[in-house]
């Protein structure tokens, strides 16, 4: 599997997980929010934030369309449009929140939703660009984001495999090159047993390239999980507080949750380790003190033929292994071997 450089950060097999806040539209169309979400992000030791600069005009025609969603423990039936209208970026703020994340050293980046969302953030200085699941079949989309020479990140919600087939080829038949793929349930909040973490390993297979996960669920056991079955780029929805009004606050980790998903990960790739068979260094000690010997069961003087009833097993681990019974037995000692002395090849004539 071959590794992406998202700004001064490789992605891929062998590196640490990379991670990133989905402030997504949770600045709630304010500013100073979003400015106070890339503060709050960045003290949870996340890699990067990621914000959306699309234009609503560019997936919204029907504006009879309607979205359901639960804000502050009630339910809010709303237009989609007027929704997403309230929550656009404005083209100027994309530099202002890329400076403030250089300011902060972690990465900005930014989902668009058509070619002048594109240009904005390539203006803007991002690094990477993300699509979104509602947009892996948008395969124009898919196709300039191939030609930037920009890596790019596919979310797969809701797709079959012949989609994200169907997008992987379209990105690099227009030149793409550097390309994660991230494994989605397109479901707010998804409930544990529809997250499919396996599906992880499978796109890192089939497409060959790094693979990750989008995280809707709530809680931190799924991004977790993701990385002990190989993820190398975990996103995760993050707000400031969960009661704050909007569509996506209550499923978002706050800053507290973010932060112990961090740590959680760092720690896990500590546990994840070498999978090489062996003691390790700090099993060393552990083999003197607690691993068993072939040791005198009473005092044996020099000269004697060693039997069975002779030799107890016991610790410390520092002499002849149990397996070496069979070449003890019938053998002469060449010196005294007191009780409970571990058996050394030096005691035999």
């Amino acid at each position: 599997m071959s590794t992406v450089r998202i700004g001064t950060r490789l992605v891929g097999s062998g590196e640490p997980c990379f991670v990133a806040a989905e402030i997504g539209i949770n600045h709630n169309g304010d500013l100073d929010l979003a400015h106070r979400l890339i503060e709050a992000a960045a003290d949870t030791g996340v890699d990067a934030v990621k914000f959306q600069n699309y234009r609503t005009e560019d997936f919204i025609s029907d504006r009879s369309l309607t979205y359901e969603y639960v804000s502050q423990g009630a339910t809010v039936v709303e237009s989609q449009y007027e929704m997403f209208k309230r929550y656009e970026l404005f083209p100027a703020a994309l530099s202002a929140l890329r400076e403030h994340c250089d300011r902060r050293g972690i990465i900005f980046f930014s989902t668009p939703s058509g070619e002048a969302g594109i240009a904005d953030l390539m203006r803007a200085g991002a690094p990477v660009l993300k699509n979104g699941s509602d947009c892996l079949v948008h395969l124009p989309l898919i196709r300039a984001m191939g030609r930037t020479g920009l890596p790019t990140i596919l979310s797969a919600g809701m797709a079959t495999l012949a989609e994200i087939d169907d997008a992987v080829r379209v990105f690099r038949e227009a030149g793409g090159k550097d390309l994660i793929l991230l494994h989605c349930t397109s479901s707010y909040p998804t409930p544990a047993a529809d997250v499919h973490l396996r599906k992880i390993p499978l796109l890192a297979t089939a497409f060959g390239c790094p693979a990750g996960f989008s995280d809707h669920s709530s809680g931190i056991v799924a991004a977790v999980g993701a990385v002990a079955l190989g993820a190398c780029f975990i996103e995760k929805h993050f707000t400031l507080d969960k009661g704050l009004p909007g569509p996506d606050h209550r499923f978002s980790a706050d800053p507290a949750e973010l932060r112990d998903l961090v740590e959680a990960v760092r720690a896990l790739e500590k546990s994840l380790g070498d999978p090489a068979i062996g003691p390790t260094p700090s099993e060393e000690l552990g083999r003197r003190d607690f691993c068993v010997s072939c040791v005198a069961a009473r005092d044996l003087p020099a000269g004697w033929e060693v039997f069975e009833v002779d030799v107890s097993i016991a610790r410390p681990g520092t002499g002849l292994p149990p397996r070496a019974l069979g070449w003890i037995i019938g053998r002469r000692l060449g010196r005294a071997v007191p009780t409970g002395k571990p058996f050394e090849p030096v005691d035999f004539a």
